[in-house]
């Protein structure tokens, strides 16, 4: 690994554990094995860095809901896939976690990738959920837009269930109980004898 990615991937992971002002860097020089004029010689700063560091974890974090959204299947398999998936909930979300970093949420360069990444989950969740809707797999009154920033919520309030209670229960608690509520948005068939009844009232 090069020493810029070397220095990407450390700041992704001191983010991640520490947050922005916990990063130094000094800790990412230690983090990467890297001197200080190596640093300054491929980023401006601690804020070039952390740029890099925040999009890179950004554009991962997309490729992997992608990988899972964008598989072939009925919307809610679909949705239950992303939501069901392999996580490490005691960690928090490395892109989540940063909206609760005051040092980036007030750099409108550092918020950026933050910002986009959720849009994007949301607009992504919503387009799957509104096929969903479009093919009957829900009734039309569902607003999928609202139903995709209630799962985004879901799944960012999980991690904080999860590392406030040191279990991982709690965030598949939060999941399940919103899949119930998803399931429950199904059309609801008609059951043979009031079909029957329909029938021979006509």
């Amino acid at each position: 690994m090069s020493t810029p990615e070397r220095l990407i991937e450390s700041t992704r992971e001191l983010l991640w554990e520490r947050g922005y002002v916990g990063t130094s860097p000094k800790a990412i020089q230690q983090h990467a094995g890297a001197g200080q004029g190596s640093m300054y010689h491929h980023f401006a700063g601690k804020p070039d860095l952390a740029l890099a560091a925040i999009r890179r974890t950004a554009e991962e974090m997309r490729a992997t809901a992608e990988a899972v959204l964008g598989g072939s299947g009925p919307a809610f398999a679909r949705v239950e896939a992303y939501l069901l998936r392999e996580r490490d909930v005691l960690r928090g979300c490395p892109v989540g976690r940063l909206t609760m970093d005051p040092d980036v949420i007030a750099s409108d360069e550092l918020r950026a990738p933050v910002t986009e990444t959720l849009d994007w989950l949301r607009d992504r969740l919503a387009g799957i959920l509104q096929k969903g809707v479009e093919q009957g797999e829900f009734v039309a009154s569902l607003d999928p837009r609202e139903i995709a920033s209630t799962i985004v919520a879901t799944v960012q309030g999980g991690y904080v269930l999860a590392r406030s209670s040191k279990a991982p229960a709690a965030f598949d608690t939060a999941v399940r109980g919103l899949l119930t509520l998803l399931g429950a948005c199904a059309p609801s068939s008609p059951t043979p004898a009031s079909s029957a009844s329909r029938a021979n009232s006509q």
